[in-house]
C-alpha cells in the first residue's frame, strides 16, 4: 500500500510538472548517466544516488597487495545499496604520486586507478573523479604553483594555480591525460566508460586572494569548456562545498563564515557544469554550537540549496560530502545516525516529489584493516551497525522511487508499441469493410 501511494504521488507530479516520460524512454541506453532537466537520469530513468566518499582507492590499489582493501570496500558498500563513490584522480608529487612531474606519471599508480574503475564496474557503483584538490594533501594546487616555479615562474600565491598561464596549462595537460587514460582492465579509454559517472574539476575550490569570485569564475569557465572538448560523455561538475557569492548578497548571510571566493549561483550557472554540488558539516563550520543548532543550520542550508537548484538553476544538485566527526566532544553513535538520518530525509523527500536533490555521500568509507585512515568521520560498515542500516534503508528507498519511474516508463512503451499496432492495422485495412 505504501509503493503504491508512492506511484499515485509520482503520477501526479510528472502531470503537474509536466515532466515527459515519453522524454526519459526515448533516452540513450549506454548506461552513461546524464542530465534531463533537473534530473539525473540512467539509460531512460530519473536516477538517484546514494553513496560514499573513499579518497583512498586509487592510492591502496596502487599497490597490487593491498586491492584487496579497494575490492572488500565496494563489495560492501554495494552489499548496503550504495551506488555512486567519489573518489581522486590525482595525487601529484609526494610519496606513491600518480603525477610526479609536470605531465610525467607513474604507471603503477595509474595501474592502480585502473584497477579502481574495473572493479567499481563489477560491483555496479559509478564514479566521481575529482582532478585536483584545493589543498595541500595528495599535492593539491600548491605542487602545481611549485612545479611552475622550479620552472622560472615567478608567483607569490598558491591562488595564481586559478591565474598563471603556465599553471592552468599543466592542469590542463592532467585533464587530458587522465581522460584519455587507456584502462589496462577494462580495455576502455576513461572518456568512453560509463562507469564513471561525472568529472570534478577540483575538491573544494577556494581563492581567498579574489572574494569577488571573478578569477574561480573565469578558472571554471575555462577549465569546464576544455573538459567537455575532450569529452562530451560524461557530466561535470566543479567541486564547489555550496557557499554563496557576490551574485546573491541576500544568501551570503547563511554561509557560516566563510568567504573565499566562490559563488555556487553564478559557478554552477556556467555553460558545461552540469550539476550542482553542495558540502556540510556543521560540526566543523559551528564547531562551538551545540548539536539542536547545527542541525538547524543542516536542515536550513539543505531547503535553501535545493530551492536554488530547482527554481534558479534547474539543475540537479548532489550533496557531495556530508558527515559528523566521532573525534567531536561529547559524540555518541546517536548523534551521527540524527545527521544521517536529516539529510536523508530531504533527499528522499525531494526524490519522490520530482525535486533536484539527485543523492548523497557521506564522507568516508573505510572498510577493516585501514586504522591508519581513520579521521574522526570514517564509516565501517561492519562495525557501525544503525548507521549502516540508516544507510540500507536510504539505499531501498531510493531504489524504491527508480523502480516506480521504471514501471511507469514501461507502460508508456506499451502504450506507444500499442499505438503504433493500432495505427499499421488501420493503415493495412484502410478502405476495406470491417465486420458484417
Amino acid at each position: 500500500m505504501k509503493h503504491f501511494r508512492l506511484a499515485i504521488l509520482l503520477v501526479v507530479i510528472l502531470v503537474h510538472q509536466q515532466i515527459s516520460l515519453h522524454s526519459f524512454v526515448e533516452a540513450r541506453n549506454d548506461g552513461f548517466i546524464r542530465t534531463w532537466g533537473h534530473h539525473f537520469v540512467l539509460n531512460g530513468n530519473p536516477y538517484y544516488a546514494n553513496g560514499f566518499n573513499a579518497y583512498w582507492l586509487m592510492y591502496m590499489a596502487s599497490d597490487p597487495s593491498q586491492r584487496y582493501l579497494v575490492s572488500n570496500a565496494l563489495k560492501e558498500a554495494s552489499s548496503h545499496g550504495l551506488t555512486v563513490a567519489r573518489t581522486w584522480a590525482f595525487s601529484d608529487g609526494g610519496y606513491r604520486p600518480l603525477q610526479y612531474a609536470p605531465g610525467s606519471y607513474n604507471e603503477q599508480t595509474f595501474k592502480g586507478l585502473d584497477f579502481v574503475v574495473a572493479e567499481a564496474r563489477k560491483h555496479g557503483i559509478k564514479l566521481i573523479l575529482s582532478l585536483v584538490n584545493n589543498y595541500e594533501n595528495f599535492g593539491g594546487k600548491k605542487q602545481y604553483v611549485n612545479w611552475a616555479r622550479s620552472h622560472g615562474q615567478y608567483l607569490t600565491s598558491d591562488d595564481d594555480f586559478f591565474r598563471n598561464s603556465v599553471v592552468k596549462g599543466y592542469y590542463k595537460n592532467h585533464v587530458s591525460t587522465v581522460l584519455n587514460r587507456y584502462n589496462s582492465f577494462t580495455g576502455l579509454h576513461y572518456k568512453d566508460d560509463p562507469t564513471i559517472m561525472a568529472w570534478e574539476l577540483m575538491n573544494e575550490p577556494r581563492c581567498t586572494s579574489d572574494r569577488s569570485g571573478r578569477t574561480i569564475q573565469a578558472w571554471i569557465m575555462e577549465m569546464a569548456a576544455h573538459v567537455k572538448s575532450i569529452d562530451r560523455n560524461h557530466l561535470l561538475e566543479a567541486g564547489l562545498e555550496g557557499f554563496y557569492g557576490q551574485s546573491t548578497p541576500q544568501r551570503k548571510s547563511l554561509n557560516p563564515g566563510f568567504d573565499i571566493g566562490t559563488d555556487f549561483i553564478a559557478n554552477n550557472r556556467i555553460h558545461g557544469i552540469d550539476f550542482a554540488t553542495v558540502h556540510c558539516y556543521p560540526d566543523q563550520w559551528l564547531s562551538s554550537s551545540n548539536d539542536q543548532k547545527q542541525l538547524s543550520f543542516l536542515n536550513n542550508w539543505l531547503d535553501t540549496h535545493i530551492q536554488d537548484a530547482q527554481k534558479i538553476l534547474r539543475k540537479p544538485l548532489l550533496l557531495t560530502e556530508f558527515g559528523k566527526s566521532g573525534k567531536d566532544p561529547g559524540f555518541n553513535t546517536y548523534q551521527r545516525d540524527q545527521l544521517f538520518n536529516t539529510v536523508y530525509y530531504k533527499i528522499y523527500s525531494s526524490a519522490k516529489r520530482g525535486g533536484v536533490a539527485g543523492g548523497s555521500l557521506f564522507w568516508q568509507l573505510l572498510t577493516e584493516g585501514m586504522d591508519s585512515f581513520r579521521d574522526g568521520y570514517e564509516i565501517i560498515l561492519s562495525q557501525s551497525s544503525s548507521t549502516a542500516n540508516i544507510i540500507s534503508q536510504q539505499s531501498h528507498k531510493l531504489y524504491l522511487v527508480r523502480r516506480i519511474f521504471a514501471r511507469m516508463r514501461n507502460v508508456e512503451r506499451w502504450k506507444k508499441a500499442r499505438a503504433a499496432r493500432r495505427a499499421q492495422w488501420m493503415n493495412r485495412n484502410k478502405g476495406k469493410r470491417i465486420g458484417n
